[in-house]
C-alpha cells in the first residue's frame, strides 16, 4: 500500500462548521480533527448530524460557515485524487448490471485501482459477480458498496451505516476486513447505530448531539464520562424466598426508587437494574432495606448506556 499522510498530518479537519436547513442547524460550530491509521467511531441519536457531517466531508454538500479540510485541501480535490473511499446509505446501485461489471468499473475510474478479483474477494462477494444488481438481498447490496468504497488504494475510508442489513457472520467478516484496512495505515470513519460494533472496533469515538460534539475518546474514556456504574440483581427478602416488588412479603418498590445516586432503575419481576454514581453507597442502603440481593453484579456501563446516559444528560440541561 502506498500512503501519502504521514504521521503530523491531519486527515480530516473541521474548523467551527455550520450547516443549517432552513431553522434547522443540523451542524452547529463543529471543530474536530482525524488523524492517520485511527478507526474512529461516529455516533449520535437521530438528528444529530451524522449523515450531514459524513456530506460535508465528502463534498456532497458545502457548509454555511466554517473550513472543512480533508488531507490539507478541499474534499473535492482528495476524492478526485483517489484518497477517500466511500460507502454510503444514500444512493442506489445502477440495477441493469451484474457485481463484476460494477466493481470492474469503479476500478477503472479509481487513480490507483486495485485488482477487480481481489476487490470482490475481499468483500466477500467473488461468488455474486454474474449476479445483477437488482437480485442481492440487502446484505448483499451493502457488500458491494464496500466493494466500491475500497476499489483502490485510498488513505481513508468513510461508512455510513456499513453493516446495516447484514447478517451476524457478514457483519464478524466485515470488520475483519476493516481492521486490516486500519492495519495497513488507512484511517476508518464509520457511523453506527451498533453500538456494540463500536466499543469493539473503535480506538476513537466522537458523540455528536445537535451538530455539536459532546464526547470525543477511547471507548473506556466515554463510558467514564457517563459517571454511573451498573447495579443487577435478583431480590431476596428475609425470608429467603425470591420476591416480587411491590407484593405482599415481598419489596417496595418505593423504597427501591428513593435509594441514594440513582440515575434509573428497571423492575422486572424480582430483578432489577440499577445505574449509579455511586454503586457503593447504593448497594449500602439497599442491604440497609433489609432486602438480601442474589446474583449481585456491579459493573461499569457498556458504551451503549454510557451514550444514553450522556446524551440524556444533554438534553435534560438543555431543557
Amino acid at each position: 500500500m502506498t500512503t501519502t499522510a504521514t504521521a503530523t498530518t491531519s486527515v480530516v479537519g473541521f474548523e467551527s462548521v455550520t450547516k443549517s436547513y432552513g431553522g434547522v442547524r443540523a451542524v452547529d460550530g463543529l471543530t474536530l480533527d482525524l488523524h492517520p491509521g485511527e478507526t474512529v467511531a461516529l455516533l449520535g441519536p437521530n438528528g444529530a448530524g451524522k449523515s450531514t457531517t459524513l456530506d460535508l466531508l465528502l463534498g456532497l454538500k458545502r457548509p454555511d460557515s466554517g473550513v472543512v479540510r480533508v488531507f490539507g485541501a478541499g474534499p473535492r480535490e482528495a476524492i478526485v485524487a483517489g484518497r477517500v473511499g466511500a460507502m454510503l446509505q444514500s444512493g442506489g446501485l445502477m440495477d441493469e448490471v451484474t457485481v463484476g461489471e460494477l466493481v470492474r468499473l469503479a476500478c477503472d475510474l479509481h487513480p490507483k485501482p486495485f485488482r477487480a478479483t481481489d476487490v470482490l474477494a475481499r468483500a466477500g462477494i467473488s461468488q455474486l459477480a454474474d449476479r445483477k444488481v437488482n437480485k442481492l438481498s440487502g446484505g448483499q447490496e451493502q457488500r458491494v458498496r464496500f466493494a466500491l468504497a475500497t476499489a483502490g488504494d485510498s488513505d481513508l475510508i468513510v461508512l455510513d451505516e456499513p453493516t446495516t442489513g447484514m447478517d451476524v457472520s457478514a457483519r464478524q467478516a466485515f470488520w475483519a476486513t476493516m481492521r486490516e484496512q486500519a492495519d495497513q495505515g488507512r484511517t476508518v470513519l464509520f457511523a453506527t447505530h451498533y453500538l456494540e460494533e463500536a466499543d469493539a472496533i473503535a480506538d476513537r469515538v466522537l458523540v455528536l448531539h445537535r451538530g455539536h460534539l459532546l464526547a470525543d475518546g477511547t471507548a473506556a474514556e466515554i463510558k467514564a464520562k457517563a459517571g454511573a456504574r451498573r447495579i443487577a440483581f435478583d431480590l431476596k427478602t428475609s425470608t429467603g424466598e425470591a420476591g416480587e416488588v411491590g407484593e405482599a412479603g415481598g419489596v417496595d418498590e418505593a423504597a427501591l426508587r428513593a435509594l441514594p445516586f440513582l440515575t434509573t432503575i428497571d423492575i422486572s419481576g424480582h430483578t432489577v437494574r440499577i445505574q449509579s454514581t455511586d454503586a457503593d453507597a447504593t448497594v449500602h442502603a439497599l442491604y440497609g432495606l433489609g432486602v438480601y440481593p442474589r446474583n449481585l453484579e456491579v459493573a461499569g456501563l457498556g458504551l451503549e448506556q454510557a451514550f444514553v446516559a450522556i446524551t440524556a444528560a444533554e438534553e435534560a440541561k438543555q431543557k
